[in-house]
């Protein structure tokens, strides 16, 4: 069975940047598998007035600020940039980390963000559509010396990327979303890892259950695809062994640990004296 990893996650909305670098001091030194941030122009669950500085800048700043952790933005929404685009910043933090780049990437739902910077929102389903595409064209930026590609959203005509990223042959693809229909499929054709937004342990587990399935259809090996989970932590050490646990036994092997801000750094510090118990679990 896949040892379990955690990861640590604050988001960069209501905080500033000395509790920031805080946190990713102590996820690098404590232990912690990878470190997270993620990807809003607007606040969510708040007032969409809050502050939030931008994902994919502070990426960089967590490359040169860490020396062992692994990095990413849980999860990058893929209508906020073209893929080309996006291919070549994420280069440009896979090289800044010396390889240590996760790359997280979903369909996105904001819709006030949306809304606000003129971007099509569409319906859920043409953005799924548009993030299978996004994924194929980012796989072809990072691997061939040229791209042409002609979809209902995207088309790239003899397009050069260059640099490669240092993985090979490219960091590894994180995917958020719990369509059952749509998303889960689209993970199942370009996941490494599925990251479930949240839930309990047996609803995470019957969308596993759909995600092996859809594997199946296709002719990909489930097993292939390690199934990750974000849970919150404001301090109750046992309700975090607990649900870890829980996760752990429905094949959930990677654990994302959110914290809040305020007291992120003393939450981040006690979360990192469990990582020795939270690797031991089965």
């Amino acid at each position: 069975m896949e040892p379990v990893r955690i990861g640590l996650k604050l988001s960069q909305q209501n905080t500033d940047v000395a509790e920031l670098r805080a946190i990713w001091q102590v996820a690098d030194e404590g232990g912690f598998d990878h470190l997270w941030n993620f990807d809003h122009f607007a606040a969510i669950m708040a007032e969409p007035v809050l502050d939030v500085l931008d994902g994919w800048t502070l990426l960089g700043a967590m490359a040169e600020a860490t020396s062992r952790v692994r990095i990413g933005c849980m999860v990058t929404g893929n209508t906020y940039r073209h893929p080309a685009v996006l291919a070549k910043m994420a280069v440009t933090i896979d090289h800044l980390s010396a390889g240590r780049l996760e790359f997280g990437i979903g369909a996105a739902w904001a819709e006030i963000e949306h809304d606000m910077l003129g971007i099509e929102f569409g319906t859920a389903g043409r953005r799924v559509e548009w993030l299978d595409e996004a994924c194929q064209v980012i796989k072809s930026l990072f691997t061939e010396e040229r791209t042409a590609f002609d979809g209902a959203r995207y088309t790239l005509s003899d397009a050069i990327s260059n640099p490669k990223p240092m993985q090979r042959p490219y960091p590894p693809f994180w995917i958020g979303g719990r369509g059952e229909r749509k998303t889960l499929r689209v993970i199942a054709q370009h996941a490494d890892v599925w990251n479930a937004p949240g839930g309990e342990p047996d609803e995470v587990a019957r969308l596993a259950g759909i995600l092996d399935a859809h594997c199946a259809d296709i002719g990909r090996d489930p097993a292939e695809i390690r199934r990750s989970v974000q849970v919150r932590y404001a301090g109750d050490d046992e309700a975090l062994l607990r649900s870890a646990s829980e996760f752990a036994a429905r094949d959930i092997r990677d654990l994302i640990v959110i914290l809040s801000p305020g007291q992120a750094r003393a939450h981040a510090e006690a979360a990192a004296a469990l990582v020795p118990r939270l690797h031991a679990l089965d």
